[in-house]
Order: C-alpha cells, then structure tokens, then sequence
C-alpha cells in the first residue's frame, strides 16, 4: 500500500514553487520596466511623430481627410511596433509567433462577425483619399444636409443647418449618392412664379430677365434663362434660372431671396399683379324667412 497524502510536503513544494516563480519575476523585472519604459516611448514617439507629420502634409496634401486619415495609420503602425518591440524584450518571442499563427484563424473569425464594422472601415479610407468630398464641404446625403466636420475610419459627421451633428456610416455614403455644393464655385439657382392672365408676357420676361441680370453678373457662357412653363388655377406660372456663387445651401436660399425682393420690387413699379387663389361662394338659392314651410299650417 502505498504512502499516505503528506501535508507538510505539500506545503514545502508550494512554498518551492512560489519561490521560483519570485526569483524568476525578480529577474525578469529590469526587462519588464525596459519593455514598458520602450513601449511608452513608442506611444509618445507616434503623437509626437504625427504633431509633425501633419505640419508637413498641410503643405503638401490639400485635402484634410487624406491628412487625418495617414496620420492615424501611420501613428497606429508605431504603437504596434512598439508593442512587439516590447514583447520582444520580455523573451515571448515564441508567444508571439503563436499569436500570429493564430491570427489567421482568429480574424477569420472576427471578420465574418464585423462585417458592417470593417465594411465602415474600409469605407472611411476610400472616403479619405475621394477628391469630391472633403472636410468643410456641404453635402446632401441620406437625407440629411449639412457641412462635413470630420472623416474617421467609421463614421462620417456633417453639422447640420440647425447646429445638430449627424453620424452617417462610412458604407452608406459610399453606396448612396451625395450631392456635393462645394466641389463648384458657381451654381445655378432656380426661382418659380407667377403672374395674372392679362399680364404683357413679353414685358414681363424683359423687365425679369434685366433685374435678375443687374442683380447677379452673368460671366462667360451663363445667361439669365426665363421661361413659361403652365397656365396655373390663376396666374401663368414660369421659372427663372440663373448663376452666381453659392457653395452651400443657405447660399442659394439667401440667393433665392435676393431676386425673390427684386423682382416683386419691379413688378410692383410696372403694376405687375403676382395672383393669388381666391375662393368665391356663391349661394343661388336665397331661403325666403316669410313663406311657410310645407305642411306647418296642417299641424
């Protein structure tokens, strides 16, 4: 039969082992301090290193996204750099080369669960080198207009016209169109009215054409276009078109609103009468108070 469970033995071999693993973390101290002191190093060596890599970009690259976006890389490249630097210095050489046997394996696996999350990734670079959205530009998208504020690796952010902030994902703007008003430093702006039935048309697309034209200087090829387009439940309705510079949509509203006032100025100077609906109700059969109703006297 053999030898009963002795319990100071096992106590010694637990001190022995603890022992062993103190002398050998006592050992390893100055390489962990080395490997945090190098790691750290890294760290400030990456936001130090992008402080001047974006000094020197801004006058090399003029699109901000592209900046923003190189920079990130770049900085996220020299912490991982440190960091195996760092692993190195601890002798977990062969954990890493394990971990990177497995890293096929394992981001395998956490692509096919991030999917949408890499596909905002992978977005948001495209985003940052695309030539015709730029941070500072006004762009309509998804159904929400406003000024775009910063291009990151998930997001695009706009702040909107009423100074709410939209977080739009990288993927739907790639998928969706935009409408860019800053990629042009001149648009054309469209104005609908309309005036009465016994108006002189000629007179009026004369007088319009000159106002709108002294108004906003056409340049180049550009013209001051009017034209009718129907006859209205009460007035004969056209659209005027014409160019000035506007790189947002409060530039054409504001634009809008200018000729809007000039034109009624001048209509109102050559009694031109700009209808409105009105709604007649006539009543054909007057009710006599006086004849009696049918039937009342046989009560």
């Amino acid at each position: 039969m053999g030898e009963g469970f002795n319990f100071d033995d096992s106590i010694e071999g637990i001190w022995d082992k603890l022992g062993e693993w103190m002398d050998s973390l006592i050992l390893s101290l100055p390489n962990f301090l080395l490997a945090i002191l190098v790691f750290s190093l890294f760290v400030l060596g990456a936001k130090y290193f992008g402080k001047i890599l974006h000094k020197v970009l801004r006058f090399k690259v003029r699109q901000d996204s592209i900046r923003e976006i190189t920079i990130k890389i770049i900085k996220v490249v020299i912490v991982a750099i440190g960091f195996f630097v760092a692993l190195g210095l601890l002798n977990l050489d062969k954990v890493l080369t394990s971990v990177l046997a497995g890293a096929g394996v394992v981001g395998l696996a956490i692509g096919l669960a991030l999917q949408g999350t890499l596909n905002n990734t992978f977005s948001g670079i495209l985003l940052s080198f695309l030539p015709e959205i730029q941070i500072g530009d006004w762009i309509e998208n998804n159904g929400y207009a406003g000024r775009v504020i910063e291009i990151n690796l998930r997001s695009i952010v706009i702040r909107e016209a009423d100074n709410n902030y939209v977080v739009i994902p990288n993927s739907q703007v790639i998928d969706a169109p935009f409408k860019n008003f800053s990629r042009t430093s001149r648009s054309r702006v469209m104005v609908n009215c309309g005036v009465a039935y016994n108006s002189d048309l000629e007179m009026v697309k004369r007088i319009t054409i000159q106002t709108v034209s002294e108004l906003y200087p056409q340049k180049g090829n550009e013209e001051v276009e009017f034209m009718y387009n129907e006859f209205g439940d009460s007035s004969i309705n056209f659209v005027v078109r014409f160019w000035t510079e506007v790189t947002s949509n409060r530039d054409i509203l504001l634009a809008r609103s200018a000729a809007i006032i000039a034109m009624k100025k001048v209509y109102d100077q050559n009694n031109i009468n700009i209808p409105f609906p009105i709604r007649t109700l006539e009543f054909n059969n007057s009710l006599n108070i006086q004849k009696p109703i049918s039937g009342e006297n046989e009560l």
